[in-house]
């Protein structure tokens, strides 16, 4: 069997350092694609501040995004038997949340 292939249900021991740990919070993703690859820049913006900055760049697959996209609706599910319906309040501000970009190009 190839070395870089692992069979499934192997574990993976995923290791988190202590910076990663603390995490970024972020009230904005920009996401853009191309043929090979999605890219989701995680940003944060403050009312009165006209400028924010890429705070993470995410770079996946077309799979890997699918993949992702399944997995927050899954978890999604669970949170709201647990704890409610999620409500999203119409935007007040047309350029704030998570939105998709119209170009196909990432830059």
């Amino acid at each position: 069997m190839d070395n870089n292939i692992q069979p499934q249900g192997q574990q993976i021991n995923i290791e988190l350092g202590e910076k990663e740990a603390e995490g970024i919070y972020s009230n904005l993703a920009i996401i853009s694609h191309s043929p090979a690859e999605f890219v989701i820049d995680f940003t944060r913006i403050v009312p009165g501040v006209p400028k924010a900055r890429v705070l993470s760049r995410i770079i996946t697959t077309p799979q890997h995004a699918k993949m992702l996209m399944k997995a927050l609706e899954e978890n999604i599910k669970k949170f709201e038997a647990r704890f409610g319906e999620i409500r999203i309040e119409p935007p007040q501000n047309q350029h704030f949340g998570f939105v998709p970009m119209n170009n196909e190009k990432v830059n």
